[in-house]
């Protein structure tokens, strides 16, 4: 199984006030990243999106995870098999709804992205995946090259 390498440019710790994370965030964007809520499956803006790109904290802006992580695993949320780098991400055990599940919150800010499920036959190179609601991401796409195509760093 391969790690991901140890984050080198790195966010935080970012430290707001309850108060102060309502003002920055929509009520959906606060529910998903300082409550714990779930967006509702095939809602959000990257669940099928292809583009090549970094995926920040919509949150804080540090960058979690890259489209070259990102697969298609048909269950309504964007899917990655890995972090953008170890260090990025923190796990948390989640015994909420009757449940035993691993959260997945971002290092710098303490936001809850999603949930990180191992062992389900995807075929990923760490036959994990990283269920992460839309609304906790913002896609930075690649720069584009001259001959229009994606570049992706």
């Amino acid at each position: 199984m391969s790690t991901p390498e140890k984050a080198e440019n790195t966010v935080g710790p970012v430290v707001r006030s309850e108060d102060e994370w309502r003002r920055e965030l929509t009520p959906e964007e606060y529910h998903v990243l300082r409550q714990a809520g779930t967006e509702r499956p095939y809602t959000g803006e990257y669940w099928d999106t292809h583009t090549a790109g970094v995926y920040q904290c919509r949150a804080c802006g540090a960058e979690l995870f890259t489209s070259k992580e990102k697969f298609d695993s048909h269950c309504g949320w964007p899917s990655f098999w890995a972090p953008l780098a170890e260090g990025t991400v923190r796990y948390i055990h989640d015994r909420t709804l009757g449940m035993e599940r691993i959260e997945v919150r971002c290092s710098a800010c303490d936001s809850h992205l999603g949930h990180v499920f191992e062992g389900e036959g995807y075929g990923t190179p760490t036959d994990q995946r990283y269920c992460i609601n839309s609304v906790s991401l913002r896609l930075v796409p690649a720069e584009s090259t001259e001959d229009g195509q994606a570049a992706v760093s």
